[in-house]
């Protein structure tokens, strides 16, 4: 069904943002960042709003994607990585950023009995689930080559990067070599994800190359190399 196909896509893209949005107050962090316009309790709860309103778009994205009938994914591929036979690898890096978001949300919500030692290192795995995320977007949707998609990740990277930027301008020059070491890290890494969106998802062969199913590709597809 159609309706379940732009469920996906919008459901996807809607949780991409709000990850963004959680990401970017965790990096600014929520003790230093505060006004009187903006206490701390409101950008406390903001954060808190955005993760919660991701893990409830991600179990629409997960459950639209199921019922589509389209390519053969199930509840299981959805939460166990790489067990798919639908893109598996792009579909597995979706798997793993649920996963680790489940983690992260479920931690939060028991902060108070794990201590904040446990709770903190666990909540380290936010900043791994976003970049696994935007590839995992890039590498399963099949409205990559779409300009508004394009630009909503492209913002999304942008706002991460200024997030980095600005925290790491706090307290400058205390460990400074960590600060910039992540900065050039991050940076790094987004320049790999364009540089293979280039070659990868916005390719014309990228349905085979990604693993989609042989009866599934467009004709035009079906006999051409990888």
């Amino acid at each position: 069904m159609k309706a379940y196909w732009y469920l996906t896509r919008a459901s996807g893209t809607v949780s991409l943002i709000l990850l963004t949005v959680a990401v970017v107050i965790g990096v600014m962090s929520i003790g230093r960042v505060h006004s009187r316009r903006w206490p701390r309790f409101v950008i406390d709860g903001v954060h808190r709003s955005s993760s919660l309103l991701a893990v409830a778009f991600l179990a629409i994205h997960v459950l639209t994607a199921v019922l589509d009938s389209f390519a053969p994914i199930s509840l299981l591929d959805a939460v166990v990585p790489f067990a798919g036979a639908y893109r598996p690898l792009w579909l597995g890096l979706g798997a793993v950023a649920l996963d680790l978001l489940i983690a992260v949300t479920v931690t939060s919500l028991l902060r108070q009995r794990l201590g904040l030692r446990l709770w903190r290192a666990t909540h380290w795995l936010a900043y791994a689930m976003w970049p696994i995320a935007v590839v995992h977007a890039l590498g399963t949707g099949s409205d990559v080559r779409l300009a508004w998609l394009q630009l909503v990740t492209a913002l999304c990277g942008i706002g991460v990067v200024a997030a980095v930027a600005a925290r790491i301008a706090i307290g400058w020059p205390a460990h400074r070599r960590v600060r910039v070491g992540a900065l050039g890290a991050l940076t790094g890494a987004l320049l790999a994800i364009l540089l293979w969106t280039v070659q990868g998802p916005l390719a014309h062969d990228w349905a085979k190359r990604a693993g989609t199913p042989t009866d599934l590709l467009p004709a035009s597809e079906r006999g051409s190399r990888s």
